[in-house]
């Protein structure tokens, strides 16, 4: 690239277009590893064309007509290639268009279910999905699964692979199918939206494409499967959280903690969706994980300012988290009520039992929780931890701020 703008320029349509365009893509190729090759090929071609050409008014549309033709010109080069890649060959010499927003959506929907097919590992699926439909790097779907970025390469190629040898088809499935796989795609949503809400890498804390790319998927979950409480709920804890986005870090881009938020800047269209959705989860009776995390999220959401929050509710409600779907990051989460309902010293015997010494969040919580209890020596100790653990320069620079102040 010709200048530093134009290179970062690139990068936010690679982050913004790369799942819609390989969702297309696998349809053109009928498998997932020549559908990537198209993507990547084409948006190396826009490195090396749009610093003279400019960026065109559409370039997801730019992106997937250049991979389908380089497909195309691929499969009509290897006389080797399968039926399939011949059928799929023929299919878009036709005039269907390839970047109609109403097929991208199903496409990416079919792409969605299909690593997420039962045939798969649960957390495999949730990694492929995330690398192909969220565009996120192999790097940052190892961090959000705690292993090494080696060890999560090699998850991904096995899993492309046995789509491909067992032929998995490439569909949404019918209605009997859906429950089967349905807990492993919201994940995959979520998991989406926390990368956007709190990169773990990068200059950015907030990356506002995957928020709006992981609320549009949730919207077509609650179409596809109406009436389905974790869907809904899922929809309402992605609102309600993606609704405080813009009081979520400073002028400079330094994170700003939910207790310091100007909460009359919060969206109050989104806040009230996401309410509005928590009371339809309440009616119907059914609790789950993503209901709780929105009812807790909406608890927020309903206290004027922080000093006014239900933190009792709250707890009631991670307490219920906690019967129905237990984790080390729960009991996380559940400890930050703790202090405030019973004490900093109650939470810190609770944090202290977790094992989560990767995890920046935890050595945070802890640094408070000793800073609070008068340890100011400890607390600086994990203050510091949790800035070696942290990859992202906004999230950094407040924990350096907080180190500054011990």
């Amino acid at each position: 690239m010709s200048s530093p703008v134009e290179a970062s320029e690139v990068e936010r349509i690679f982050r913004e277009e790369y799942g819609r365009a390989v969702s297309v893509l696998v349809r053109v190729c009928g498998d997932i590893d020549a559908a990537e090759e198209a993507v990547q090929t084409a948006f190396a071609s826009a490195v090396e064309k749009w610093p003279s050409t400019g960026i065109p008014p559409r370039p997801g549309g730019w992106i997937i007509t250049t991979a389908r033709n380089y497909a195309i010109d691929r499969f009509r080069r290897e006389s080797t290639r399968d039926a399939r890649h011949a059928e799929a060959a023929m299919r878009v010499d036709s005039n269907e268009s390839m970047d109609d927003e109403g097929s991208i959506r199903d496409d990416q929907l079919r792409l969605m279910f299909t690593c997420c097919h039962p045939a798969l590992a649960e957390d495999v699926r949730v990694a492929l999905t995330l690398r192909l439909l969220g565009g996120l790097t192999t790097a940052e779907i190892a961090r959000a699964f705690f292993v090494p970025e080696a060890t999560m390469a090699q998850r991904l190629v096995r899993a492309k692979a046995k789509i491909r040898d067992a032929r998995i088809p490439l569909r949404v499935p019918s209605d009997a199918e859906i429950s089967s796989r349905l807990a492993a795609v919201l994940a995959v949503v979520y998991l989406v939206f926390n990368e956007g809400y709190s990169a773990t890498q990068g200059d950015d804390l907030v990356r506002a494409d995957l928020c709006r790319e992981a609320i549009r998927l949730g919207r077509q979950l609650v179409e596809l499967v109406p009436g389905e409480p974790e869907v809904i709920g899922l929809l309402a804890l992605m609102l309600l959280i993606d609704a405080r986005r813009a009081t979520r870090t400073s002028p400079a881009g330094v994170l700003v903690p939910l207790r310091e938020q100007d909460r009359d800047a919060w969206n109050g269209d989104m806040v009230a969706e996401g309410q509005a959705l928590v009371r339809e989860c309440l009616r119907r009776n059914r609790p789950g994980p993503y209901q709780i995390q929105a009812a807790i999220n909406a608890v927020h959401t309903d206290a004027p300012t922080a000093d006014a929050t239900d933190w009792a509710q709250i707890l009631a409600l991670y307490d219920l988290h906690m019967s129905i779907a237990p984790s080390p990051i729960v009991e996380l989460n559940r400890a930050v009520a703790v202090a405030e309902v019973e004490g900093p010293g109650a939470a810190l015997e609770i944090v202290d039992r977790l094992g989560l010494a990767d995890y920046r969040v935890h050595h945070a919580i802890r640094a408070d929780l000793l800073r609070r209890l008068g340890r100011r020596e400890e607390a600086a100790t994990a203050m510091r931890l949790a800035i070696g653990t942290s990859g992202n320069s906004g999230e950094r620079a407040y924990l350096e701020g907080e180190l500054r102040k011990l």
